[in-house]
């Protein structure tokens, strides 16, 4: 098991999957390596429910912060093609957080959940000695709707376009370049261009417009792990090989530099607000198209196929052992 991120597939199968409490029926699907959200069959409607710890980072602004952590939750669901609805939020804050700040981290959650039709219906907000930044509690993100509407991330089949948005590594070049920006010796245009990246990590009005735009198979978040990780997930859930054109996928102002600079792989690294996506050939286009018209960057970069495992031009590429950005982002605290 890696020592930081998330447990690894062999412990989750080992340890976790076959000690779940109590058998339900109404239990439509449970935890499930590689699937980002829980589904409850209630009176034959489908309850979507996905839960995430809450990051909060000072730096970004509290506000700012607390409207990324909540949308990090709620995407979660709405990669199911089941949009949000409700959340329930824990914060267990460290000592040092003032009232302002707790305020100004409300408003922006809030506000962003009121944005997106989502109620806040629970919590619990206190704190507490012995907790630090960034790592301040945890969320539960909700959606209902019908049966009809759901889709897994395992549901990829043969023939399918693999269509990606924002591309590798946005998430992780958004993240250094703003809390570490003095420590990574790159020119000042080329921070700037990479502090933008901390835009992309919303996903989920893409989520969103990319089920309405065409039959999507199966959609997945590229959280840890990075594109690579999350592709392989996708592949092995749904038992098909996913074939990846390198020169095809979007890739943002800034990832190349700020990922150089901290010898991260932007493919494996954490890329929260990349989508991957798994649709019918027909409507790839529409996809892509739906994206770009919320000023997201997006292409068709692939195709599933008979067989197994992920191959990029050709070169099958295993997911990584735990995700570079945590070493890293470890590394570069320390040098302070």
């Amino acid at each position: 098991m890696s020592e930081l991120g998330k447990v690894d597939r062999s412990f989750f199968e080992s340890v976790i999957r076959p000690h779940l409490g109590a058998e339900r029926e109404d239990v439509a699907l449970g935890p499930t390596h590689g699937v980002d959200f829980g589904v409850l069959d209630v009176g034959g409607r489908a309850l979507v429910t996905a839960t995430d710890p809450v990051s909060i980072l000072p730096d970004l602004g509290f506000e700012r912060a607390g409207r990324l952590a909540v949308d990090i939750v709620l995407a979660d669901v709405a990669v199911s093609g089941i949009a949000p609805t409700h959340i329930a939020v824990s914060l267990s804050l460290p000592p040092e957080m003032t009232d302002e700040e707790l305020a100004a981290t409300w408003r922006g959650m809030a506000g962003h959940c009121e944005d997106l039709g989502v109620s806040v219906v629970t919590g619990h907000t206190a704190r507490y000695s012995g907790i630090d930044y960034s790592w301040v509690g945890g969320a539960t993100g909700f959606g209902v709707g019908s049966f009809e509407e759901l889709v897994r991330p395992d549901g990829a089949r043969p023939g399918d376009a693999l269509v990606v948005s924002t591309g590798p590594g946005a998430e992780v070049t958004g993240l250094f370049s703003t809390l570490f920006g003095d420590r990574l010796e790159l020119p000042g245009s080329t921070l700037a261009a990479a502090r933008e990246r901390l835009e992309d990590i919303e996903a989920v009005r893409d989520a969103r417009a990319v089920f309405e735009a065409g039959e999507v198979t199966a959609m997945h978040d590229a959280t840890e792990g990075g594109v690579v990780g999350g592709l392989n997930e996708m592949a092995a859930g749904a038992g098909v090989r996913i074939d990846v054109d390198r020169a095809a996928m979007p890739l943002a102002d800034g990832v190349e530099a700020v990922c150089a600079a901290v010898d991260v792989d932007p493919w494996r690294a954490t890329s929260c607000g990349t989508l991957l996506v798994t649709v019918e050939p027909d409507d790839a286009g529409a996809v892509v198209a739906a994206l770009e018209s919320r000023g997201t960057p997006a292409a068709v970069v692939g195709r599933v196929a008979e067989g197994e495992g992920v191959y990029v031009d050709g070169e099958r590429v295993e997911p990584p052992e735990a995700d570079p950005s945590w070493a890293a982002f470890a590394d570069l605290a320390a040098r302070e």
